[in-house]
């Protein structure tokens, strides 16, 4: 599948770093000369925290956990359980309750809203946090710290509605159908039915209607199996391993046929309703007709089509199983592979090694496998100026112990010969399993797992996002278990780790940043 480079929700920058430490922006604060500036203050805090994360008296201590029967969830502060009908908040000491909605209809996905602070909107509840939630025929806007229903949209009567995704992270998003499949009746009846799925797209401040379009196969092939909409691109993919992509302004300007608003009422083919209420719902008032033109294509082998860097380009594997294992980085203006742009890691194992765009905007690819974990940059090559070649920014690697010896003696007395190689992570072996981005302090936390006592034991180790150094390596209590699921939070002060037990049941702990007192 194609994606851009994976983002956050988007958060108020920090402002500008200064080289000051910790005590001197104490004293300044203190003082009352510190900047005014929302952004620059916030900044200095940031880096006070830092500073007081990195001591070696500081660590990070287990303050609460809590069983869940589906799946956990976090953002921006919020851990979200009973797919999200009961929502804790982190920012506490340990976390609280902040509310629990009654059980009616499925909640199938959720968006977290934050307003940025330099807009102004005509509704107070607005400039507040709020969760959109999805159903499979309801659009909620709840509040993000009271779970109270601020708004509804009905979405159709007729259709099912499965998940929501940003186009433009905090300004746009859209919302996804179920996939129209063929019925008995209509194979039996030999009709084709062309339409694979909708989409219906919304701006966010404040909620409002942009449009809704069909995703046909008479117009896009065929073999069209997938769709999402990111940064103003309409991305179809293909069973034949193939995406295309196209611009959704010029969708727009084409092929809506009315501009419509929620609460209008409005006249669609006959049919009457407002814009956004039962029975009405959302219609269709984006027709295409015809294939719009296709801004990019490509055929990939595997993990599909990534785009990003400075200046642009796309890393994609080549179709054709010579490439399997590799990593093609190439420029989006003309297809032209870079320098150095064959990417690939050589090791035995039983994970495969994974590439994405630095999510911290800096243009850089992070490609990371079990033992290795390399920044990249994309340059400008000294010898052409519109050629770019692929240069190691720098490299972290896990501890290894190549002096595993190949024979080794029972208390017994036997003696055991190995004869195979261990592989790269290999259970006795440090190995990489996660690598996140901590944006507002700075900080690479990786996931490091080790086996002790045939028990999987891991450690977040934070890592300076500008070189690489090892600057923390934070204990996790749990057991790691690599045949189950696990996913790491690293938000400011604040650890979470969801974990898939045997029991097919999710269990989530919070850590919590605190300072060692003398006596300990």
């Amino acid at each position: 599948m194609w994606a851009l480079p994976a983002r956050r929700a988007q958060r108020h920058h920090a402002g500008i770093r200064t080289s000051k430490n910790s005590c001197n922006l104490l004293y300044s604060r203190s003082n009352g000369t510190s900047s005014n500036d929302i952004g620059k203050l916030l900044g200095s805090n940031l880096k006070i925290l830092r500073n007081i994360m990195l001591q070696d008296d500081t660590e990070f201590i287990k303050v609460w956990s809590k069983t869940s029967k589906s799946l956990v969830f976090y953002e921006s502060g919020w851990i979200y359980f009973d797919n999200y009908r009961c929502c804790y908040s982190s920012l506490l000491p340990q976390p609280e309750l902040l509310y629990r909605l009654p059980k009616t209809e499925k909640i199938e996905d959720a968006l977290l809203c934050q307003c940025p602070l330099d807009t102004v909107l005509p509704k107070a509840s607005d400039q507040k946090p709020f969760l959109l939630a999805l159903t499979k025929d309801w659009l909620y806007r709840l509040s993000a710290e009271t779970g109270k229903t601020l708004e509804h949209v009905y979405l159709s009567s007729h259709l099912k509605f499965r998940s929501l995704g940003w186009d433009s992270c905090q300004e746009t998003f859209y919302v996804k159908s179920t996939q129209n499949k063929q019925t008995v009746l209509e194979r039996q009846a030999c009709v084709d039915n062309d339409i694979l799925m909708r989409l219906a797209i919304f701006q966010v401040f404040p909620l409002d209607f942009v449009g809704m379009l069909e995703i046909s196969k008479k117009i896009f092939g065929k073999t069209a199996v997938d769709v999402l909409l990111s940064q103003g691109v309409l991305a179809i993919s293909h069973s034949s391993k193939h995406v295309k992509l196209y611009s959704f302004e010029y969708i727009l300007e084409k092929f809506r046929v009315e501009k419509l608003s929620l609460g209008q009422q409005c006249d669609i083919n006959g049919v009457k309703g407002i814009v956004g209420e039962a029975p009405f719902g959302i219609p269709v008032n984006i027709h295409i007709h015809e294939c719009p033109p296709v801004l990019f294509e490509m055929s990939y082998l595997e993990s599909g089509v990534q785009i990003g860097g400075h200046p642009w380009h796309y890393i994609y594997t080549p179709n054709h199983k010579r490439h399997t294992g590799t990593h093609h980085i190439c420029s989006i203006t003309d297809g032209t592979l870079a320098k150095n742009g064959v990417q690939e890691m050589r090791f035995d194992s039983l994970e495969a090694d994974w590439i994405f765009f630095h999510p911290d905007d800096s243009g850089r690819i992070v490609h990371a496998g079990p033992s290795t974990i390399n920044v990249l940059k994309i340059m400008a090559d000294p010898g052409c100026d519109w050629k770019y070649e692929i240069v190691a920014d720098f490299s972290i690697t896990a501890a290894r112990d190549n002096n595993v010896p190949a024979v080794t003696v029972t208390s017994s007395g036997r003696t055991v010969r190995r004869r195979f190689q261990l592989l790269d992570d290999d259970p006795g072996q440090e190995t990489f399993r996660m690598v996140k981005y901590e944006d507002e302090i700075d900080l690479l936390a990786v996931v490091e797992i080790t086996d002790t006592e045939n028990e999987g034991q891991a450690h977040l180790r934070l890592h300076d996002n500008k070189n690489g150094l090892l600057m923390k390596r934070v204990p996790l209590k749990e057991p790691w278990d690599v045949t189950y699921s696990h996913e790491v939070y690293f938000d400011r002060d604040t650890i979470i780790h969801t974990v898939q037990d045997k029991s097919n049941t999710f269990s989530c702990h919070v850590y919590k940043m605190k300072r060692r007192s003398d006596e300990s």
